[in-house]
């Protein structure tokens, strides 16, 4: 059992030390990498074979999810018609850590004669690719974790960093944001959380509870039962809110007032200042502001206390946003 956590231990310390030892090597190069896909007005073309072209894919889906347009193109299908998707305007990436792949060294006469920029990614800046590049990036590591020195892994992990680093840096200076991000990803609960605001899932119009000061209680109870959130807002006669009265007043009043509590009024129950939102705030922070002061429902009010709608935990709960 020890020689199977020294080894695993081993193989983790020689995976790290590839990656770190990256740092030192960014430079120059790293900096004209950069600024070629930065200037980019057609997409980043990444492209390797076998592990490369895995490691490849997840670069490209990496770029494209963070404000650089990207796809991948295999290097032997290319050879074969493929390369018709590479346009004017592009830039290719291409990984190889020997530099010297076959399929890959293959297309490097087509995309020079289309006048596309080439950064290589390489462990061999003596390699053909590195050679034939108008950029190269240094990923070559000491070893590989594979015991045979055979199969690509601690190279295959350093090229996977150095594509994060590129694309990281690529966000950064395009000034890419959270809602851009969003953008790029409708469909996860990270997309949703980030773009899903109080208005799309609040309760408006006749939805919403409310009564005014004057109201009295035994028919304030029937607005709360009947509109289902457990919640009323109070308004003045400017419709101004001035607060709220919630299943737990309703619980509180009768156990102090007995049945003299449905002869009182509204104002006379209320909760005044409640906690109230905005209706442009993202839904999240709904989340968070129930979370903090343990309510479940949050009255919705424009700049001038109007009441505009109302947002339950339910609704963000079916949102996905929790």
């Amino acid at each position: 059992m020890n020689d199977i956590i020294n080894q695993a231990k081993n193989i983790l310390r020689i995976e790290s030390e590839a990656v770190s030892s990256l740092i030192d090597r960014i430079d120059e190069s790293f900096i004209q990498a950069i600024e070629i896909m930065y200037a980019c007005t057609g997409k980043v073309v990444v492209t390797g074979m076998g592990k490369s072209g895995i490691i490849g894919k997840k670069i490209a889906a990496t770029l494209a999810s963070t404000g650089t347009p990207a796809f991948y193109l295999n290097p032997a299908e290319g050879s074969h018609g493929d390369i018709g998707v590479v346009s004017k305007g592009d830039v290719a990436l291409a990984i190889s850590n020997s530099g010297d792949t076959e399929e890959l060294i293959r297309i490097l006469p087509t995309l020079k004669r289309m006048d596309i920029k080439i950064i290589a990614m390489t462990g061999n800046p003596q390699s053909a690719l590195a050679k034939a590049s108008d950029v190269s990036l240094d990923v070559s590591v000491k070893e590989e974790a594979c015991p045979m020195g055979l199969a690509p892994t601690a190279s295959t992990t350093a090229a996977l960093a150095m594509g994060d680093a590129l694309a990281v840096t690529l966000l950064n200076k395009r000034g890419f944001c959270k809602e851009d991000f969003a953008f790029f990803h409708p469909g996860g609960n990270l997309g949703r959380r980030l773009i899903t605001t109080v208005e799309d899932l609040m309760h408006t119009g006749d939805a919403v509870p409310s009564v005014n000061l004057d109201t009295l209680m035994k028919d304030a109870i029937i607005e709360i039962s009947s509109k289902r959130l457990g919640i009323t807002g109070v308004t003045d006669s400017n419709n101004k809110m001035q607060g709220v009265i919630t299943d737990g007043d309703l619980r509180r009043g009768l156990e102090k007032w007995g049945d003299k509590f449905f002869l009182l009024k509204a104002g006379d129950v209320m909760t005044p200042k409640p906690k109230t939102i905005t209706s442009s705030i993202l839904a999240a922070k709904a989340v968070s502001i129930m979370e903090k002061y343990s309510i479940t429902v949050l009255m919705v009010t424009d700049e001038g206390d109007n009441i505009k709608g109302v947002i339950h935990l339910h609704d963000l709960l079916k949102a996905g946003i929790v």
